[in-house]
């Protein structure tokens, strides 16, 4: 008999960003942190429009059903489409048949009219209904003026707030200017230079993969008092491949843990989008115990209900042709990297 879970949370993704494969490289070879946001993701995400942004949600949306994911908390950004971006990626999910739970970062890198648009599009988007917070980019390009709007905007609506924090040295000051601001229902992206001992609010989503390709360092998340949940950081929406990096990352810092606590991490996801432990996954692998998948790869979903309705069997999405969305990404993944 094939094992089953609730369907798999992605806690920290990036949809936009599914276009950047095979991006062309950019001006210079980037040798930190600071200059891959310069050189890589600060050029694409500003190249974005909403038909790009439609068909990126819709491919990492397919991405994240096949491996078993159904929920995606998403933080977005589109400095020159921000208007109506969040729809288009709710409406994007809910065609593939996948929850997504929607924020748009706001930042003062491109000026405080621009950190006015992106709140703007946060409270438009939830106040018509929209499942969203309020997305922060991170403290080190927001004015502490947008921190305290986009916190108050929080509060006004009764959400929390998705903000990367601490994730590279550069933005080491977070926990002093976000001091007061966080709840308990803020989402800290990384925290990879977070203090063991700070006074923010809310689940640090821990991304291993991102903060190992970025060069960044481990965050240590069992270091944390916080709950701790498992994202991508935009690559890919593959769960189960997290939870396993996860755990080795902590096996390299400490020999006597086992894959439970990474495992515990995952389970987080379903504090977060709870209507995901209504999903049902049945597994290629049996059992689906942190033990057998810590060691197992290859692990994938056989059958996905969402809400109680098949979407992904016999290795194929229901709602959508897999092959025409990977065919309409691609044309735009052209044109954006046209564009760059």
């Amino acid at each position: 008999m094939a094992a089953k879970t609730p369907g798999l949370v992605c806690a920290h993704h990036h949809l936009y960003s599914t276009l950047a494969r095979g991006m062309p490289p950019p001006p210079k070879t980037p040798t930190n942190f600071q200059e891959i946001l310069e050189q890589i993701w600060w050029r694409l995400d500003a190249a974005l429009d909403l038909e790009m942004i439609r068909w990126s949600a819709m491919l990492g949306a397919l991405e994240a059903l096949e491996s078993g994911t159904t929920a995606i908390v998403d933080h977005h950004e589109s400095p020159n489409a921000i208007e109506g971006s969040l729809d288009v990626i709710a409406a994007a999910c809910a065609e593939v048949g996948v929850r997504v739970l929607c924020a748009y970062g706001i930042t003062d890198r491109n000026g405080a009219e621009g950190a006015k648009r992106g709140l703007e599009e946060n409270e438009r988007f939830i106040k018509a209904g929209g499942n969203g917070l309020v997305g922060i980019h991170a403290a080190f390009t927001c004015s502490d003026e947008s921190l305290r709007s986009a916190a108050a905007l929080a509060d006004e609506l009764g959400v929390g707030a998705h903000i990367h924090v601490a994730e590279g040295v550069g933005d080491i000051e977070a926990p002093d200017r976000l001091d007061g601001l966080t709840s308990d229902a803020w989402l800290l992206a990384h925290c990879v230079h977070l203090p063991t001992n700070h006074s923010l609010r809310g689940t640090i989503l821990h991304n291993p993969m991102s903060n190992l390709n970025n060069e960044v360092g481990y965050a240590k998340p069992a270091r944390f008092t916080n709950p701790v949940a498992l994202g991508t950081d935009g690559i890919g929406g593959n769960v189960v491949e997290s939870f396993r990096l996860a755990y080795v990352m902590q096996r390299s810092v400490d020999v006597t843990c086992g894959p439970d606590t990474a495992w515990s991490w995952l389970e987080t996801g379903w504090d977060l989008m709870p209507e995901a432990r209504t999903d049902e996954v049945t597994w290629s692998y049996d059992p689906m115990d942190p033990w057998h998948i810590a060691f197992t790869p290859g692990i994938r979903p056989l059958e996905v209900k969402v809400d109680g309705e098949i979407v992904y069997t016999d290795g194929a999405p229901t709602r959508v042709d897999a092959a025409e969305v990977r065919a309409r990404a691609a044309e735009q993944a052209e044109r954006l990297h046209a564009r760059l």
